[in-house]
Formats: C-alpha cells, sequence, structure tokens
C-alpha cells in the first residue's frame, strides 16, 4: 500500500512537472498573420479596365462596325433583319430577363437588401452594397453622356431613353448581382461560394445577351459594360474587404 502511494506521488509529480515545462499557447502568442495583396483581384480588375478601354478605343474611332454588325446578325431573322429570330414567347422570355437589368428591378433588389442589412446590425455591409451600386450607376451614366453613342438603326423590342455606350442593363447588373455575389459567398461552403458568384456572373450576361437580342445596343456596348460594371464592383469589394 505504502509503494503504491508512492508511486502515484511521484507519477502526479511528474505530470506536474511536465505541465510547467510545456509552454503554453498564451505565453507566446500568434503573430497576426498580415493580408496578403490581393493579387489575382487586381489582376481582374486590370484586365476589365484594359477591355473596357480597348472597347471604347475602338468604338471612338468608328472600328466596330463589322463586329458589331456580324454579332447583331445572329439574333436576327435572314429574310427579315428587323425582326429577331424565334417565335414571339422568345421575345417576351427575353424582355423578361432584360427586365432582371432594369432600374426599378435593380432597385428594388437593393433597397430591400440594404434595408434587410441594417435591421440585422450590418450596417456597415448595408453602406457598401449602397455605395457600389449608386457608384455604378453614376459611372454607367457619365460615360454615357461622354460618349454619347447613338443606339443601332434596327427595330427593337423595347423602347429607350439614353445613349447606347456603354449598355446599362450590362453595367448595372455586373454592379449588382457580382456585389450581392461576393456578399452571399463570404459566408457560405467553398461549394455555395462558386455557385453564388457564378449566378452574379451568369445573371449579369444573360441580361448583356437580351440587350443585343432586343435590338437596343450595340455588342460591343453590352462587352463594355461587363468590363467597367464588374471592374466597379470588384473595386469596391476590395476597399470593403481591405477596411474590415
Amino acid at each position: 500500500m505504502r509503494g503504491a502511494a508512492g508511486d502515484a506521488r511521484r507519477s502526479v509529480d511528474r505530470r506536474e512537472d511536465s505541465s510547467m515545462s510545456t509552454p503554453s499557447a498564451t505565453d507566446h502568442p500568434a503573430s497576426p498573420r498580415k493580408r496578403r495583396p490581393p493579387y489575382i483581384l487586381i489582376a481582374l480588375v486590370g484586365l476589365l479596365v484594359w477591355g473596357f478601354v480597348s472597347v471604347a478605343d475602338e468604338v471612338s474611332e468608328g472600328e466596330t462596325s463589322a463586329f458589331d454588325t456580324a454579332v447583331t446578325s445572329i439574333f436576327r431573322e435572314p429574310a427579315n433583319p428587323t425582326d429577331p429570330i424565334g417565335p414571339v414567347w422568345v421575345e417576351e422570355a427575353v424582355r423578361d430577363i432584360t427586365a432582371l437589368g432594369s432600374f426599378p428591378v435593380l432597385g428594388l433588389i437593393v433597397a430591400v437588401t440594404v434595408i434587410f442589412l441594417f435591421m440585422s446590425g450590418r450596417p456597415r455591409t448595408g453602406i457598401f452594397v449602397g455605395v457600389s451600386v449608386i457608384g455604378g450607376t453614376l459611372l454607367s451614366n457619365g460615360m454615357k453622356a461622354f460618349f454619347d453613342r447613338p443606339r443601332p438603326d434596327v427595330e427593337a423590342v423595347a423602347r429607350v431613353f439614353t445613349a447606347s455606350f456603354p449598355s446599362g442593363h450590362a453595367t448595372l447588373s455586373a454592379v449588382t448581382y457580382l456585389t450581392l455575389g461576393l456578399l452571399l459567398s463570404e459566408t457560405a461552403a467553398r461549394p455555395l461560394k462558386a455557385f453564388w458568384l457564378g449566378l452574379g456572373i451568369v445573371l449579369a450576361l444573360m441580361i448583356g445577351v437580351s440587350r443585343i437580342y432586343m435590338g437596343v445596343h450595340f455588342p460591343t456596348d453590352v462587352l463594355a459594360g461587363w468590363c467597367i460594371g464588374g471592374a466597379w464592383a470588384l473595386v469596391c469589394w476590395a476597399i470593403y474587404s481591405a477596411t474590415k
């Protein structure tokens, strides 16, 4: 009995000595990780800005007519270039798709999102969404006023009220849906990150193509809108992420 008690005490002493000699995590707190520069994000923004500048330069010099005509003709009946391809129900479906990039629809989506974020205690994120979309709208309108490009000389499916370059629907759908996709992917699991980002990109692409189909924009208007809208959304996201 006495020998067993002695062995137990010696075992306890060895454990205590071991615990005292082993440094705890609090003794040497880990140094905070340095935020690495978002090289991929910078490269994407640079590529998109370069794309917009290149298209704008070609448009300003009047060198995109052949490209615009060739792409637009894909969506027109060969026997009647003023008529979009497909039956009437296709035209109606495309009209519904293009409405997803309209000012009323995007405005409603952004307003609901911002109100939700403020009510859920995330005012900073709500401000980010509002500034991103409002800034993108001002940028789009400013570009339209600067370039003042006339609309395509074909029969359009919808009425339009502003200049052609860049496409406002393509620009603002890229800004809005990419911003929301980035926001939703921030806290999502890995498979859902790709889903939300992919959904935002697909919606912007569909809306842009619908503008060409409807005859209200040249293809280069839409390309430029995608580029400048995507670049603006990524720049706003980079600022938002860096200031957390």
